[in-house]
């Protein structure tokens, strides 16, 4: 059974990755003029598909690592590097910037699937949320009770995240008018700070992996 501390850890990389609170003005921004009701429906839609993608990944990411040849530890580095630099992006605000960019090409383009794309796909379940899922996967899976019991908790962990960011999404307003942009700064550059410790750990696990053979 993982300690409480492997889980708690675990929780925070997700929730940062995930962001819920950095996507609520973004999604305010992509459903304006929506209806309470269309807002929901598409709050609904996005977190369903992004709670799909990344319980496939909890449970078949390291068989997809085995089947191209890749090792957790590889993978470790890449994705530690990866949320390195998500993290940078968060402390120098430049995340958020990207996110919106890709909202706006999103909203243009695809205004009719904006629950799977540009919501689901990348701001909930983005590259940094599938890298952190693998190796949270392979790292629960390895604190005892095998694949299936590291996957099951993974899952509870996820689902749990992904009601957290549904609620957060429609109350997005309210959330938005109390954070205010000072809030959701000093907010997201503190959840950046914890994210790259994290992903410097990811790092140097993967390398003493590598070094090691083990």
């Amino acid at each position: 059974m993982p300690s409480l501390d492997t889980l708690i850890n675990a929780f925070v990389t997700l929730f940062v990755t995930i962001d819920p609170i950095g996507t609520a003005p973004i999604f305010l921004g992509l459903t304006a003029g929506m209806t309470r009701p269309a807002r929901r429906a598409v709050v609904l839609r996005g977190v369903l598909v992004a709670s799909l993608v990344l319980l496939l990944f909890a449970f078949t990411g390291t068989g997809i690592l085995d089947t191209l040849g890749i090792t957790i530890n590889a993978f470790r580095v890449a994705g530690g590097l990866l949320l390195f630099y998500t993290a940078f992006e968060m402390l120098y605000a430049k995340r958020q910037e990207r996110k919106v960019q890709l909202s706006e090409a999103a909203l243009r383009d695809h205004i009719a699937n904006l629950a799977v794309f540009p919501l689901a796909i990348p701001l909930l379940a983005g590259p940094g949320a599938i890298s952190a899922t693998i190796i949270l996967s392979s790292q629960l899976s390895g604190s005892g009770g095998g694949h299936w019991a590291g996957a099951g908790l993974l899952s509870l962990i996820i689902l749990l995240l992904m009601g957290v960011a549904g609620v957060l999404l429609m109350a997005a307003d309210v959330v938005d008018k109390y954070l205010g942009n000072t809030g959701r700064m000093v907010l997201t550059r503190l959840l950046g700070v914890l994210l790259a410790a994290l992903s410097v750990q990811y790092v140097a696990d993967g390398i003493h992996g590598l070094i090691s053979g083990q």
